[in-house]
């Protein structure tokens, strides 16, 4: 974690300093070195929260876009008691959750359901091959969706990366480290799952993430931008089931006709 407690201040780690933790008040050990980036460790493998895991520097570099105060917020269920310390929550309650290492759908799950306002930020560059196939299917099966802001893709299944968080709830970002053609930084935002087959991407860029967190507006960016578009996306879904299901009266209905016919010839 990247800060302590000492005399009632938060601190970061620093070779030789004493702290104490902000979540069950136990005693922190400063962890500083070349190979790994400053940080506080409880004794031994104790961890008090089993969601917390050892940060990159991917990690600590998207925690440090915002205010100190808004850094490891220990989140309370009020009913529950239940609590976990967020990577970072914003003055508009959206919990922001920067994950790098891999995490089993169980625990995903169980944070989505944790925390109300949930984005999820997920390192793109973990695996080797995720990025390299991401932009495969990209330009391989990409069939350009009716608003241009939007990618429409059917080949996700080859993208690992996709196929693991495609069926999330919550909010999720991916980071390749891509940048636009203006060569500022962007990020891909994963529409959940709508019906089997395609994935919609939409690029956004990496600075208007964090301005819009940064200034309380992300609201508006789901209420105007993504909330419509997946509401278009259910209505279109919606009525392609009911035409299928049209079609397959229409089948039966000559079927039956069909049989009808060979009965009276018999």
């Amino acid at each position: 974690m990247k800060f302590a407690l000492a005399d009632g201040n938060e601190i970061e780690a620093t070779k030789g300093a004493k702290g104490l933790c902000r979540y069950c008040g136990s005693e922190l050990i400063a962890k500083c070195g070349e190979e790994r980036i400053d940080h506080w460790a409880h004794k031994g493998r104790r961890n008090c929260d089993p969601w917390w895991e050892n940060e990159t520097q991917w990690h600590r570099s998207w925690k440090n876009n915002f205010p100190k105060e808004w850094q490891e917020i220990i989140h309370t269920d009020e009913k529950s008691g239940e609590k976990h310390v967020a990577d970072v929550k914003t003055d508009s309650d959206w919990v922001l959750e920067f994950q790098h290492s891999h995490i089993k759908p169980e625990e995903r799950l169980s944070r989505n359901s944790f925390y109300p306002k949930l984005v999820w930020v997920i390192d793109g560059t973990r695996r080797k091959r995720d990025k390299p196939n991401f932009h495969r299917i990209l330009e391989e099966y990409d069939t350009k969706s009716e608003d241009s802001r939007f990618k429409r893709i059917f080949g996700q299944d080859d993208c690992k990366l996709i196929k693991e968080w495609h069926e999330c709830d919550a909010l999720v970002f991916l980071d390749f480290q891509d940048v636009d053609d203006a060569m500022h930084p962007i990020l891909w935002f994963l529409f959940p799952r709508i019906a089997d087959g395609d994935a919609y991407l939409w690029p956004i860029s990496r600075d208007k993430f964090i301005d819009l967190h940064s200034n309380n507006k992300f609201d508006e960016l789901v209420e105007n931008e993504i909330s419509p578009f997946l509401e278009k996306l259910i209505n279109e879904k919606k009525i392609q089931d009911e035409m299928e299901e049209s079609r397959h009266r229409v089948r039966l209905s000559k079927l039956d006709w069909i049989n009808v016919g060979r009965k009276g010839r018999l």
